[in-house]
């Protein structure tokens, strides 16, 4: 399990994924349009704007990244939404295109900015909501453009109906999860000691692709030491025998991620070392069983750290003990809302997805880090994956 084979033979048993998740359809992007628009209301917002990145391609499905071009989706409360592009890059907007919109183009010697505050004009929008992930300079500049018009934080709006995922997300989800994990087992089995951590990163990026995904989308190879520092130490880590091993790893298929965090020893732990990670598993599983719908984020933190505190560690982020959140929302970014972190008040429901990942470290020595996702149902979370055995068996 740990060890035993090496780079050449796992890679060569990797198949491609074949129990492929459906894709997104039209009709379920036409809804999140529409859940948008009930959250303008309710936000006071008279219109929605969503610049080029993931929150666009989760409405509209065009996958384009931000540049310094405004590329934009303006959704008024009724009626179809606005599409603004340069002109030069109509045709290759038109090609991905996939639901119905007003098309407004602009020139390289004019000024979308403008070109946004006509649209707000002609459907008579007083409050703007603007889309976080917006860069400041173009959220300025159609401020200044549309001068009558109040910019509100559409947070409320987007998270809103981001963090609320389908059955079809979660299948495409329970899809990558599953294939990543696959990857984290081949990528054990290469371990020997003076394999450099390097090495193991490309085989993981190249076992993502022969699975079916582009190859890894980030990918974190510490030993010993190194597992000290939640990301690890800028160096080239080489494995040594009774070194622990932590691999923290994801792709995405269909635009949703998987990320997935496995520690585990290769050889044979000290007793310190073992009493951490029962006590991780312990603290992961506690945040598993409080995460019910109707129960704050905040609270599965509480429920980790409470485990943590018991067994003598921390308290708050105090080392030894845990130095960040409990986990975070996962979807078409590896981290978004909502976030199991002490004090947010944010209510679990249906349909929310998120890591369980308590990590401890001990300052010098090593820390441990256990990540699986869970997804709400009306009867409690459910894990996207099965978490790890024991240390010395973690892909039971």
């Amino acid at each position: 399990m740990i060890g035993g084979s090496d780079y050449a033979t796992e890679l060569a048993f990797v198949r491609s994924w074949t129990d492929i998740a459906p894709a997104i359809t039209v009709r379920e992007r036409l809804a999140r349009l529409e859940k948008a628009r009930e959250l303008m209301v309710a936000s006071g917002a008279d219109a929605l704007i969503v610049g080029a990145g993931t929150s666009l391609d989760y409405f509209t499905g065009i996958g384009w990244s931000m540049i310094e071009r405004l590329v934009a989706m303006v959704l008024p409360l009724e009626g179809e939404p606005y599409l603004v592009c340069p002109a030069f890059e109509a045709g290759s907007l038109e090609a991905v295109r996939i639901i119905d919109a007003h098309l407004r183009l602009w020139e390289e010697h004019e000024s979308p900015s403008a070109l946004v505050a006509q649209i707000l004009r002609d459907e008579n929008c007083k409050v703007l909501a603007v889309d976080p992930a917006l860069p400041f300079g173009m959220a300025s500049k159609i401020g200044k453009a549309a001068s009558n018009v109040r910019l509100i934080d559409a947070a409320a709006v987007i998270d809103g109906c981001r963090c609320v995922k389908s059955p079809a997300e979660i299948a495409i989800m329970k899809q990558a999860m599953q294939m990543t994990l696959e990857v984290q087992r081949r990528a054990a089995r290469i371990l020997h000691v003076g394999i450099k951590a390097s090495t193991v990163r490309n085989f993981i990026h190249e076992t993502h692709k022969a699975i079916g995904s582009n190859g890894s989308t980030f990918c974190a190879v510490q030993f010993g030491r190194s597992t000290a520092f939640p990301h690890g130490l800028p160096q080239d880590d080489v494995l040594a025998e009774n070194d622990i091993v932590l691999v923290d790893t994801g792709c995405l298929v269909q635009g949703y991620n998987s990320d997935l965090t496995r520690t585990y020893i290769f050889g044979t732990p000290t007793a310190q070392q073992l009493r951490i990670w029962n006590i991780e598993k312990e603290a992961q599983l506690a945040a598993f069983d409080a995460a019910k719908a109707g129960i704050s984020c905040g609270s599965v933190d509480d429920a980790a750290r409470a485990v943590l505190e018991r067994h003598g560690l921390g308290p708050d982020y105090r080392l030894p003990g845990l130095p960040h959140r409990t986990g975070h929302g996962i979807g078409m970014t590896i981290h978004e809302a909502p976030y199991l972190v002490r004090g947010n008040k944010t209510m679990l429901q249906e349909g929310m997805c998120c890591s369980v990942e308590p990590m401890i470290v001990v300052p010098e020595q090593f820390g441990i880090r256990l990540e699986d996702h869970f997804y709400m149902t009306e009867q409690g979370a459910e894990w996207f994956t099965q978490p790890s055995f024991n240390m010395m068996e973690p892909f039971a």
